[in-house]
């Protein structure tokens, strides 16, 4: 997976959270492979407001550049930098 920079961030219109569409855009892969990914826990959780399902832009970068690790590992990592912060 690629690392999101500048000009992606720029280009979700400074959108702090994303769809799945935008996320599959973003990480260059389908719909489908983010709806299995995420069905999976290969991918953060995402947020839900009110019926919508978002995914937190922030979030993924910082997911990326740790690897991109599956769910269970990156909820541990998460919780470790907020006991450590």
């Amino acid at each position: 997976m690629t690392r999101l920079n500048n000009k992606d961030l720029a280009e979700s219109n400074g959108a702090i959270a994303v769809d799945a569409n935008r996320l599959a855009e973003l990480l260059d892969l389908s719909v489908r492979t983010i709806r299995r990914f995420d069905s999976a826990g290969k991918l953060p959780r995402p947020v839900r407001i009110g019926g919508a399902v978002r995914w937190r832009v922030a979030e993924i970068t910082h997911w990326l550049e740790a690897g991109c690790p599956d769910r269970q590992r990156w909820e541990a990592v998460r919780q470790q930098e907020t006991k450590i912060a």
